[in-house]
């Protein structure tokens, strides 16, 4: 879901002003060369906690330029975090590193950004000890009172293709064509940073750019062509998640194809589609399902993908290290199972968050630690996230079946006093 059309969070959350001991501080930094007293999460004794005082953000503008209800923040101590104790903090550090490589540059958190970069990575009571020492979780409570949302899942695809067409190899991956225009009016509506109108430019007006269906038959998009695959389907697929691999048969190499533009159009889920026509139900409308629909219904599959206006250009990024994943809306790769996609009108892009839920199509808990460092089309709501999987075929089979109910705090820093 790598698409970075959403406001900015910065500024939006405020926080009560604590102060960190400094026993905490140089126990993080001795990297645990001394075995720390048992922590309150591992005794099953709550730590006292000052009465909680929700942070409620100021009120984000919708896409259609109506305000959007923000969500409350309440903020709870770590060991109201369910698994908080169980989780493997070594997992999610490099994840958070990487955020810091983006978040340092603020105010608000730098202080513990640079801490950080002395904590021993290798150290789970180190980690763990550094987030409860400088971090307050606060669990997102929607406008509605809900305090559990939808949790999803997306990875990254591999595709066969070629650089040239031919043979099996019949269906465009485009560039951006050279009609598309994008607005910015963030110097002008400081409100709207971030937000991006797209359009293309008739006589002296910007108007609607083509919708899916359009530009499968524009003449603009002729030549854009950034190489060519054998799935229609896997294709659709592959805009859907944003970024994928194209293993090339030509050039006998693999290249990762990134998310580079959009025509402007919100993503229409087809599962959706599919439910509101009465050909699947809620259950079946899973990647594995919808697949398999188009599979009995060959002749209305080009019905089914122009549902979704939504059409997304990419770009050629070479794949030097295959584990590394791709970049998300942060600006940094992705890490499986810990980075995810929120929607960043009501979240921090690249804040940590604890999230609690069961894994893909099953009742077994999940609970860790993960990062916002993605946004998505799909991914609307304060409550709402979609989990990176990572890259293959085992990622691919979660993903498509993840669709369960979770709850998310987010750890935002402790405020600095004030000197």
């Amino acid at each position: 879901m790598l698409l970075t059309r959403s406001l900015s969070t910065r500024n939006l959350f405020t926080r009560s002003s604590v102060l960190v001991p400094l026993v905490s501080v140089a126990f993080i930094l001795s990297a645990c060369t001394t075995p720390p007293a048992p922590s309150n999460v591992a005794t099953g004794q709550t730590p006292p906690v000052a009465k909680p005082v929700p942070a409620k953000p100021a009120a984000p503008e919708s896409k259609d330029g109506k305000d959007a209800q923000a969500p409350t923040f309440t903020p709870v101590s770590f060991a109201a975090l369910p698994g908080w104790g169980r989780d493997d903090m070594r997992a999610a550090w490099p994840a958070f590193m990487a955020s810091c490589n983006v978040l340092a540059k603020r105010a608000d958190w730098k202080e513990s950004c640079t801490i950080a970069r002395q904590v021993n990575a290798d150290s789970d009571k180190a980690i763990r000890q550094f987030f409860e020492a400088f971090f307050v979780p606060n669990q997102i409570v929607a406008p509605d009172g809900a305090s559990t949302g939808l949790v999803t899942g997306y990875y990254e695809p591999l595709l066969h293709g070629a650089r040239k067409r031919g043979g099996p190899y019949q269906t465009p991956l485009y560039k951006v064509p050279d009609d598309l225009v994008t607005v910015d009016l963030s110097s002008v509506y400081p409100e709207l940073k971030n937000m991006r109108l797209r359009g293309k430019l008739v006589g002296k007006k910007i108007v609607p750019y083509a919708t899916r269906a359009d530009i499968e038959r524009a003449t603009s998009v002729v030549g854009k062509e950034l190489m060519w695959v054998d799935d229609e389907v896997e294709a659709f697929f592959l805009q859907v998640q944003g970024s994928g691999r194209v293993q090339l048969t030509d050039t006998q190499e693999t290249v990762r194809v990134a998310y580079a533009d959009q025509n402007g159009y919100p993503y229409k889920s087809i599962g959706r589609y599919l439910v509101d026509k009465g050909e699947l139900t809620m259950s079946q409308a899973s990647a594995q399902g919808i697949k398999a629909w188009i599979a009995g219904h060959p002749t209305r599959k080009d019905e089914l993908f122009n549902a979704n206006p939504s059409y997304v250009f990419f770009k050629e990024e070479r794949l030097p290290d295959p584990k590394v994943g791709p970049k998300g809306a942060l600006g940094v790769p992705l890490t499986p199972q810990r980075s995810v996609a929120i929607d960043s009108r009501f979240v921090p892009l690249g804040a940590p968050l604890f999230l609690a839920t069961t894994q893909a199509n099953s009742d077994i808990p999940m609970q860790r630690l993960v990062m916002a460092q993605d946004t998505g089309g799909a991914i609307r709501g304060p409550i709402r996230v979609d989990y990176f999987f990572g890259f293959g075929a085992e990622a691919a089979e979660n993903a498509g079946r993840m669709k369960q109910s979770g709850q998310v705090w987010v750890l935002l820093p402790k405020q600095a006093p004030v000197r």
